[in-house]
């Protein structure tokens, strides 16, 4: 069984993302959502800057994101004016509920800026981990569409910001199924000095 919430570590040794295409209604209503935010909002932060944010994307507001997105794409690849670009579309619209996590360090701050993107990503593993305790899977999916400065730009991630990711969170449609881990041995070792 994954994302068992009978107990935290239960939970923790059956954690497993949805893939976000396979993710169907319902999603977290208003209330519930509200709540997996705020849960991923208690987060380690060195100095106390809250340096992130979350955007979140309507329904309504899905076909904007696609066209935002196929906007940015062609105007990194040119000659993809005439290709198909439903992938973006698919991408934009898929799982009922989307956020996109920002980090936004504050510069000039004694915390170093490594240490608060750490912080934007101990953010993003709090989503995932609220939205599985509320009992939906979630996905956090970067790519292209994280990385291209426009989209930063629409999403309000200014100088220095950068998208950490989109967390689409819902229903699993489909079986989660297990994915390679890596060996602990292969990960861990004694300091030797």
């Amino acid at each position: 069984m994954f994302n068992d919430t009978s107990s935290l570590l239960a939970h923790l040794a059956t954690r497993r993302s949805g893939k976000a295409r396979d993710m169907i209604a319902p999603g977290p209503d208003a209330a519930e959502l509200r709540r997996i935010i705020e849960l991923a909002l208690r987060t380690p932060d060195h100095g106390k800057l809250a340096p992130w944010r979350i955007v979140t994307v309507a329904n309504d507001q899905r076909a904007r994101f696609a066209a935002l997105l196929k906007q940015a794409w062609v105007k990194e690849n040119p000659g993809a004016a005439g290709m198909d670009l439903s992938a973006l579309d698919q991408f934009a619209h898929q799982a009922p509920t989307l956020l996109v996590l920002i980090s936004t360090p504050v510069p000039g701050a004694k915390i170093p800026i490594w240490e608060q993107q750490m912080s934007a990503g101990a953010v993003g593993m709090n989503l995932l981990h609220a939205a599985h305790a509320h009992g939906f899977v979630g996905s956090w999916l970067t790519g292209w569409a994280a990385y291209n400065a426009d989209v930063a730009a629409a999403f309000g991630a200014g100088d220095g910001g950068t998208i950490v990711g989109y967390f689409f969170l819902g229903t699993a449609g489909a079986p989660l199924s297990e994915r390679p881990r890596p060996e602990y041995d292969a990960v861990v070792r004694n300091w030797d000095i």
